[in-house]
């Protein structure tokens, strides 16, 4: 078992995602005070960072289909976080009041979890993600 073992963890197929899930575990953990995952209050922070955004462009930040993001605002229109304002072709996308209000709580939350894993890997969080950056972006450029 112990070999089968040694195997998975030298492969990084298997290895990233053991890091993924346990990072979305922590992060699911943290936005829990917001009532909302982590991917839907990144969206939001998206938008509160850029009002009148173009959902093309969520796409392209967030690296998820026009479909999955068209999803994602329906819900959080739906909850009241956000509103579309069709112009032309586009709809572009705002916060209303409460999505507003609820980016104090995604705030917290998204601080609570670098604290979090500052305790684990020390200050290393941002050169650690820049590696990861690097080798996601030429791993993209292989596949696409």
């Amino acid at each position: 078992m112990s070999e089968i073992k040694d195997e998975l963890s030298n492969c990084l197929y298997f290895t990233s995602n053991k890091l993924s899930r346990m990072i979305g575990k922590m992060a699911d953990q943290e936005f829990k005070i917001t009532g909302l995952s982590p991917t839907y209050a990144f969206l939001l922070s998206i938008v509160n960072k850029k009002e009148g955004i173009v959902q093309k462009e969520i796409g392209e930040i967030l690296h998820m289909s026009s479909s999955t993001i068209t999803r994602f605002i329906d819900k959080l229109e739906n909850k009241d976080l956000l509103k579309r304002v069709k112009k032309g072709k586009n709809s572009l996308i705002y916060l209303t009041e409460k999505g507003k209000k609820k980016q104090v709580k995604i705030d917290k939350a998204w601080e609570n979890l670098h604290q979090r894993y500052e305790k684990i890997i020390g200050h290393k969080e941002p050169e650690i993600v820049e590696n990861i950056n690097e080798i996601s972006n030429k791993i993209e450029k292989e596949v696409n």
